[in-house]
């Protein structure tokens, strides 16, 4: 049996999902702070299913579904740009705090866990592509926008600490740009939020200059290694990649998801500061380096960003026909 913290949002899931139909038993903890019921209420009447609604700092909720299961899968916490900036005591308190109550709980119960970490964590960094042994290169503490990647670093601090001092089977895994059907634009999530405005005939907003360049990962290769990951005993203590290689600039992106919508939305560039602030910061390239989980688990994205705009489309017009 599996604990998902965060089951009930985006990739939390799909996660379950993946994990019901191999057979396995499931409970989701999640506060529907960002996740959502809609994301599982396809679930409700699987008897291998189970929603507790509560918080990862809720200790005494933890520690009991923690003693019920065989593994922890750790997605929850604070997620999406527009959350980190207006937010950043939400974020750091729920990442790092919540985080920290769920190792304490795994270990005590010597549960393996794998932490969901985030391409974030790399900072200002422009090497290319990021290398699970580069350094981290965090920007200042009076830009909010860094409060996110810091948080995620932490975790990871204090999941390999578990792993090196007290023997936890812990697994580090740093997700890039994943996407598909069922992400909320709301936080800042490019790709449903572009879809959502060409769907609607309105402006196409890029951000910056949209040079940006990026790697987008459909969320069903993701839930496919994440469970290879945690129970590959060389994953304890390491941390791993996990994404896409396939870069695309953010222009290019707004462009390709006009096309695919038939839209004839204009694409607008914004300047951060009238988005955020004129503090705002952003990183001009994130790509992945993926040989230490290809040698590991033999990992391949499957699915071509063309294919993953197809069905995040698709999934949106279905949400705009229900509504």
């Amino acid at each position: 049996m599996y604990l998902v913290t965060g089951g009930a949002g985006f990739i939390g899931s799909h996660l379950c999902d993946a994990l019901l139909r191999s057979g396995h038993r499931v409970v989701a903890l999640d506060d529907l702070s960002t996740g959502s019921e809609r994301n599982i209420a396809h679930l409700g009447d699987d008897p291998r299913f189970r929603l507790v609604v509560d918080s990862i700092l809720n200790r005494t909720v933890v520690a009991t579904l923690v003693g019920e299961v065989d593994a922890i899968f750790h997605l929850a916490g604070a997620v999406g740009v527009r959350l980190v900036v207006q937010q950043a005591v939400r974020t750091i308190e729920t990442n790092v705090l919540g985080t920290a109550v769920v190792l304490e709980a795994a270990s005590e119960r010597s549960c393996p866990i794998l932490l969901a970490s985030s391409s974030e964590a790399y900072g200002k960094s422009s090497k290319t592509p990021f290398s699970e042994t580069d350094d981290l290169v965090l920007g200042r503490t009076t830009v909010g926008r860094w409060a996110y990647g810091c948080s995620k670093a932490l975790d990871e601090y204090l999941a390999l600490a578990y792993a090196r001092e007290r023997s936890l089977h812990a697994t580090v895994v740093r997700l890039f740009n994943t996407a598909g059907p069922r992400q909320s634009g709301q936080y800042g999530m490019v790709l449903p939020r572009f879809v959502r405005q060409a769907l609607a005939g309105e402006p196409i907003t890029v951000h910056g200059d949209g040079t940006q360049r990026r790697c987008f990962c459909d969320v069903r290769d993701v839930v496919d290694a994440l469970p290879r990951l945690l129970a590959h005993p060389r994953s304890a203590g390491n941390v791993f990649n996990l994404g896409s290689d396939e870069q695309v600039t953010i222009d290019q992106l707004a462009h390709r998801v006009r096309e695919a919508t038939e839209s004839p939305s204009p694409i607008v560039h914004v300047p951060y500061a009238e988005v955020w602030d004129d503090q705002f910061e952003d990183m001009q390239l994130r790509v992945p380096d993926l040989e230490r989980v290809r040698n590991l688990i033999g990992f391949q994205p499957k699915t071509r960003l063309d294919q993953i705009i197809e069905r995040v489309v698709a999934h949106e017009r279905g949400a705009l026909a229900a509504a």
